[in-house]
């Protein structure tokens, strides 16, 4: 049974996304429940795959009988089970979350709201566990597809978001698949593992680099790296509230998972392969990917900065913190590379958090703007505490993982003697904290003691979201020593 996980996972949501049309037809109020509790069973068989991992090594998972190099492979490593936890866990929250906000955002769109969101998590799923380049292509189409769907659902503004994000999109898969076709060609396999035992006898080829150029950056529109980000903090604006928090912490995070799968379990899985790419054309894949990152992180964090609607403001956020990510894997030792996975996971948490802070902010308060966002100073403890909780991890501040991750990071790159990348972090982090200096000192600039009553309470999904995230981000912190040996045993490439 344990051997069939992965494919489970896989299939928990995507059967019913198949499903549900038929079976809400007449009831609509249905598709909320059926979804919550599949991706609450999506999370725990999610944990129990992570369990059998840990303790009896990685499921590989062969479709129809079809041995590599000619079928389609599934691997749930030590990496991916940890990070389909991470998925299935907050893609539950954000359906959590959705509850009191669709009726509202969404009208009679419900039902195919939720099965656009089921069809997300089995897509990212796919993406996660497939070791295929071609299968990930595929994935990757069901996921934008989505995540198309799911910004433009609102109407409005959001039409156009998610038609320039489509626009985008399609450029990124377009030359992904461009990439994926130029290895084919050269190998003759689209298999990761085959692949590696192919390549270092390619090293003359020039479509081998341009392959890989392609493909590199294909997926860097795909995860909104800079100088190809311009798609994502508009899709994540105008987007409704109930879909930003899932886009943001898992979409762009799953696009950097498969960038860090080619690289390190394909390009840098054998020292001959990495070598050779750099004496035949003189290419420091790594060092490439550290410099993107740093001018990513502060790039971002200074747009971040210039912003005055709150959900722009986190979006440009997101964007330094892909850099930061890249930054950590980017300097090719164990220290870096588990101190950027961590602050892959910790972003992803810090991500939903913010969306999750500017949905309620919206919903239940009418604020978009940092200007008006004193209003919520005395109004909700709940909103103002999780504000601190998460304004702490994302400057990278004690005792939140944030901190463990960047201090990870840092000492990384200290340990490949690369001072640009330390302030790089550095500064990133200085420009963190002064936005979220203005976003607090907003918060805490209330203009009467006196409260306005009208709100009410928020409900009860939205406290639960929040106060799960916010735990999350401290959690994450006080275990990071647990976290970061797991990932040292379970999680590193071959190369390491």
């Amino acid at each position: 049974m344990s051997h069939q996980l992965p494919v489970i996972l896989f299939l928990l949501p995507l059967l019913t996304a198949i499903s549900m049309p038929v079976v809400c037809l007449k009831h609509r109020n249905w598709s909320y429940p059926i979804s919550v509790s599949t991706l609450a069973v999506m999370a725990l068989v999610s944990i129990l795959n992570l369990y059998n991992v840990i303790n009896h090594g990685e499921v590989r998972y062969v479709f129809s009988g079809w041995t590599v190099p000619l079928g389609i492979e599934w691997v749930a490593d030590g990496l991916a089970s940890i990070i389909l936890v991470l998925v299935s866990v907050l893609g539950f929250l954000g359906v959590v979350f959705t509850g009191p906000t669709s009726p509202k955002a969404l009208g009679g769109r419900v039902v195919h709201y939720y099965t656009l969101i089921l069809l997300l998590l089995s897509a990212l799923t796919g993406i996660v566990f497939t070791r295929d380049l071609f299968n990930l292509f595929v994935f990757m189409e069901l996921a934008a597809i989505s995540s198309y769907a799911l910004i433009g659902v609102a109407g409005g503004r959001a039409l156009f978001s998610a038609f320039r994000y489509l626009i985008f999109g399609n450029l990124g898969a377009f030359l992904y698949l461009l990439g994926v076709s130029y290895l084919y060609a050269v190998t003759g396999t689209l298999n990761m593992t085959d692949m590696v035992d192919r390549l270092p006898f390619l090293l003359s080829s020039k479509a081998l680099v341009g392959g890989l150029l392609f493909m590199f950056i294909g997926l860097g529109i795909k995860m909104a790296l800079v100088p190809f980000h311009a798609w994502m903090p508009e899709a994540y604006t105008h987007a409704p509230e109930s879909t930003s928090p899932i886009l943001a912490s898992l979409v762009t995070k799953v696009a950097l998972l498969a960038w860090i799968r080619i690289v390190f379990w394909v390009l840098t899985a054998s020292d001959t392969l990495l070598q050779g790419l750099f004496v035949f054309y003189d290419i420091p894949i790594l060092r490439l990917m550290a410099i993107l990152g740093a001018l990513a992180a502060v790039i971002g964090a200074a747009m971040a900065l210039a912003q005055r609607n709150i959900k722009m403001m986190f979006a440009y956020g997101g964007i330094s913190h892909i850099g930061i990510i890249l930054i950590g894997i980017g300097q090719g030792n164990q220290t870096g590379f588990v101190g950027g996975i961590f602050y892959l996971l910790n972003d992803a948490v810090m991500q939903a958090a913010l969306f999750y802070l500017a949905g309620v902010a919206f919903c239940h308060y009418g604020i978009r703007k940092i200007d008006d966002i004193g209003r919520i100073g005395k109004q909700s403890p709940w909103v103002t505490g999780s504000f601190i909780v998460v304004a702490l991890g994302m400057i990278g501040l004690p005792p939140t993982g944030g901190f463990f991750g960047k201090w990870n990071i840092i000492l990384g790159a200290l340990e490949a003697n690369n001072y640009i990348s330390v302030a790089a972090v550095v500064l990133s982090t200085l420009l963190t904290l002064a936005y979220f200096a203005k976003l607090l000192e907003g918060i805490f600039r209330q203009t009467s003691t006196q409260l306005d009553l009208k709100f009410g309470e928020i409900p009860f999904s939205f406290k639960l979201t929040l106060g799960v995230t916010s735990a999350a981000i401290l959690l994450l912190g006080l275990f990071s020593s647990t976290i970061v040996q797991l990932l040292l045993d379970h999680a590193l490439p071959p190369r390491f």
